[in-house]
Order: structure tokens, then C-alpha cells, then sequence
């Protein structure tokens, strides 16, 4: 059944949801699914007063949930993945190296690559601004640093990594709505995240001052790596695998299958007596550190499969949002106008940037401000014949990074507890943040690095 929602309907019920989701979250910092849920309840109520049958709601919920099905079930590799990586010293190593990389003399680009290294490498932001970024900004303030400049090159650092990374859940969400590959979307990003990080790292470079770093903390952190973990070259091998997989694009499921095995083996390597049963536990429950460390601990008790459903209950929940108002015609009928003005790539990848910023400023959560426009807006980018690459990549530039900046919003109201800055205060400095969505205008406006869908040759 076709539903004739009339634009100015669609509209208000799109402000309603919008102020609902908004004021829950925003105002009694409730956690995002109660009020997803809530918002689908009145939709669906809204539905039955227009006479669809339920069969018709079924079938939204099914449709919207359907895009997220292969990237659900990559997030439950990548949830059995970490806490392997973990326990076999891949990402420790990791860690190890960033530290490492940590100077005096150019502190605060220091803070920026290693946020940037360890974030790459357990892909999530949160975790990265929670553990290690705060070691980073006792020790910048000890130093005398600006600390809002210091927090803003920890936050960018993080969100870099969050954005870059595979077994982050805001990429998976974002190729996930393009319905783009994951690796192919990862690489598609290089064009608006490379400039974008070098520039940041010059403007680090330009602002940060000389200091003498106290390297005490860093040498105890590096120390206690060494001690309960097996640091080695050797765990490059898993992370070297990943990328001749996407380079000889195979898909992620099967990348990390491989991933899981040869990690598996790792651990076998290092300890031929390592417990089976102990494996299978790290791999539903996660990655149990022991290191004496409160804060190192906190970062290395991660992973497992049973820790990914949050996120897979919130992501179900808002698709099955979008997909009933993607079924009742009310995103189309509420954009029409707009979209019959985008004419071609340089203002469609504006207004999507920009409506993912508003949607961050109504709503200020991370995930919503990729699925709503990615569903609103997806249609335009099939019509002009540009790749879902393009959309997944814009998403990311103008949803996923900038919840970090957004006062009230989850990803910014987190960093600035943790750290102790004010949203406002460091978001001049967060630089990797604020270039994205620029460079990514820049390429719809030039052409620059914009994916489009390949033309069929006719047949002969």
C-alpha cells in the first residue's frame, strides 16, 4: 500500500520525534533506546489512525532492520575479536608503540598520534578519551600545556581512530545505512580523513610548545605491558592480514573469520597449554585485565560478544525507527521539497553534512545523526548515480565526529566530563572534528575522490 503523507504532516511528525528524542536525551540524559522505543510506539499508533494494517508495520520494522543484518553480525566478530587481540598482545603492542612515540619537545602532535594509534586500534573513541587520554592530560597539564588545547588533541586523536577503525561501531553503522562495504568504506574515507589529519597534525605541531615531559608514568604504563603481555612485532601479522584482505577485497565477515584464527593461533603460540574453555570465555564475555592498574585495566576489559549487544539493541532500535517512517512515506514526503532542489553532488553532500550537524544539535545522539539522513537521503544519491561509498563517507564526516563537539550531545558531554574541559573549550582545538565535514563539502564541490556507481556497458 502507497501512503500519501501530506508534507506538512510528515514535517510535524518528524519535529515531534525530533523534540521527544531530544529532550529525553538532552534534558534528562536518558539513555537513547527508551525514547527510541517510545517514538516507535506512537508511530505505530499514528499508523493504525491511518488504517495500516499491522502487517504493513511488521513489514517497516523488517525492512528497516534488514540493511543492519551483515553488520550486526560483524559486530559480534568484532566483539570476539578484541578480547583475542587483547589477550594475545596485538593491541597491547599497539599501545606500546604509541607510548613510545610520545616527545617532549612536540607534546601535544604526540597526544594527537597516539590517541590517533591506540584509538585505530580498539575502535572506540569513548575508551581511548577515558583511559589513556586522561593520563595524556595529567601529564600536558603537569607540563604547563594549554589544557584545553591538550584535550582537543585527545579528542580529535580519538575520534580519528573511532572513524578509521574496523571494529568501530559508528563505521559499521555508517557503511551499514550506504549499504556499502565495510573495507571499501573505510578506504573511500582516506579522501576527506587524510587531509584532515595531516592538517590537524601541522596545526598541533604549529601550536603545541617545548616541554619537559615526565616520562615516569609513561615508562610504568610501558613496563606493565611488557610484563603481562607478549609485546612483539609478531602481532602486526593479524593487522598486516586485515589490510591484504581489504587490498584483495574480501569481505569483512570472512576477513575477520581469518582474523579470529590466526589470532586464535597467536595465543596457542605463546602458551601451548592456553585453556580452551578460558578462549571461549574471552570470546562471549570479553578480555579480563590483571595488570595492577586501575586505569590500564579499564582499557585492556574489553571485548566479547555479550558487550556488543547495547549497541546492537540501540542500533535495531532506531533502524526499526527509520524504517517505519522510510515505510509510511513521512522522511520522503517531509524531504521531497529539499531534494527536488539538490541538482548535484556539491549541494546534495551539503545538505546531507548539514542535516546530520542538525540532527547532532536536536537530538545529540551519534547514531541518529547517521541514520536519519543516510535513510532520507539515500534515494537522492541513487537518482544522481553517486557510489553508496559517497553517502557512507559523509555520514561519517558530518554525523559520527561532530557528536564529539555538540555540548548536550552524548559523544561531547562524555569527553568533556572525563576530561574535565567544557565542551565549548576545547572544541576550537578539535580540529580533526571540525576539518571533516569541510573537506568532505570540498570533495562534492571539486569532484575530488567522489565515488560514483559504475556504469553497465551494454551488452554486445
Amino acid at each position: 500500500m502507497n501512503y500519501k503523507v501530506p508534507f506538512q504532516e510528515a514535517l510535524s511528525i518528524l519535529a515531534m520525534l525530533l523534540l521527544i528524542l531530544g529532550t529525553a536525551v538532552i534534558n534528562f540524559g536518558m539513555s537513547p533506546e527508551v525514547p527510541v522505543l517510545g517514538t516507535i510506539c506512537l508511530i505505530i499508533f499514528w499508523a493504525k489512525l491511518h488504517h495500516a494494517s499491522f502487517e504493513d508495520i511488521q513489514d517497516g520494522i523488517k525492512e528497516g532492520i534488514s540493511v543492519a543484518i551483515i553488520p550486526i553480525f560483524i559486530f559480534i566478530l568484532i566483539g570476539a575479536l578484541i578480547g583475542l587481540w587483547i589477550k594475545s598482545g596485538i593491541i597491547p603492542s599497539i599501545m606500546y608503540l604509541g607510548f613510545k612515540l610520545i616527545s617532549g619537545n612536540l607534546f601535544i602532535p604526540s597526544v594527537f598520534l597516539v590517541c590517533s594509534i591506540i584509538g585505530l586500534s580498539i575502535g572506540s573513541g569513548f575508551t581511548t578519551i577515558s583511559t589513556v587520554g586522561i593520563a595524556l592530560f595529567g601529564i600536558g597539564v603537569s607540563m604547563g600545556e594549554n589544557s584545553s588545547l591538550v584535550a582537543g588533541a585527545i579528542v580529535s586523536g580519538a575520534v580519528f581512530g573511532d572513524k578509521m577503525s574496523p571494529l568501530s561501531d559508528s563505521t559499521n553503522l555508517a557503511s551499514a545505512i550506504s549499504e556499502g562495504e565495510l573495507f571499501a568504506h573505510i578506504k573511500n574515507m582516506m579522501w576527506s580523513t587524510l587531509p584532515s589529519f595531516v592538517v590537524s597534525l601541522f596545526l598541533y605541531t604549529l601550536l603545541g610548545n617545548n616541554g619537559t615531559i615526565d616520562t615516569s608514568k609513561i615508562d610504568h604504563i610501558t613496563q606493565l605491558l611488557k610484563v603481562n603481555f607478549p609485546i612483539s612485532w609478531w602481532a602486526s601479522l593479524p593487522l598486516l592480514m586485515m589490510l591484504f584482505c581489504a587490498w584483495k577485497k574480501i569481505p569483512a565477515i570472512p576477513t575477520l573469520f581469518l582474523n579470529i584464527a590466526v589470532t586464535v593461533l597467536m595465543i596457542f603460540g605463546h602458551n601451548p597449554h592456553e585453556s580452551i574453555v578460558g578462549l571461549t570465555a574471552i570470546i562471549s564475555n570479553g578480555f579480563i585485565a590483571h595488570t595492577g592498574d586501575a586505569a590500564l585495566d579499564a582499557l585492556l576489559t574489553r571485548g566479547g560478544i555479550s558487550h556488543m549487544m547495547g549497541t546492537v539493541s540501540l542500533i535495531i532500535s532506531t533502524l526499526s525507527l527509520g524504517g517505519l517512517l522510510m515505510k509510511f512515506h513521512v522522511v520522503q514526503n517531509a524531504m521531497e521539497p529539499l531534494v527536488q532542489k539538490l541538482k548535484g553532488p556539491a549541494s546534495l553532500i551539503t545538505t546531507t553534512i548539514f542535516s546530520c550537524i542538525g540532527i547532532n544539535l536536536l537530538v545529540g545522539e551519534q547514531y541518529l545523526s547517521v541514520i536519519l539522513p543516510g535513510r532520507a537521503l539515500k534515494p537522492a544519491y541513487d537518482k544522481l548515480g553517486l557510489s553508496p561509498l559517497a553517502l557512507g563517507r559523509v555520514l561519517e564526516d558530518g554525523g559520527s565526529v561532530i557528536n564529539y563537539l555538540i555540548p548536550w550531545g552524548v559523544a561531547g558531554s562524555f569527553a568533556a566530563t572525563t576530561l574535565g574541559v567544557s565542551v565549548l573549550e576545547f572544541l576550537p582545538f578539535t580540529f580533526f572534528s571540525l576539518l571533516s565535514p569541510l573537506f568532505s563539502i570540498l570533495s562534492g564541490i571539486t569532484g575530488i575522490g567522489l565515488k560514483w556507481k559504475k556504469k553497465e556497458l551494454p551488452q554486445k
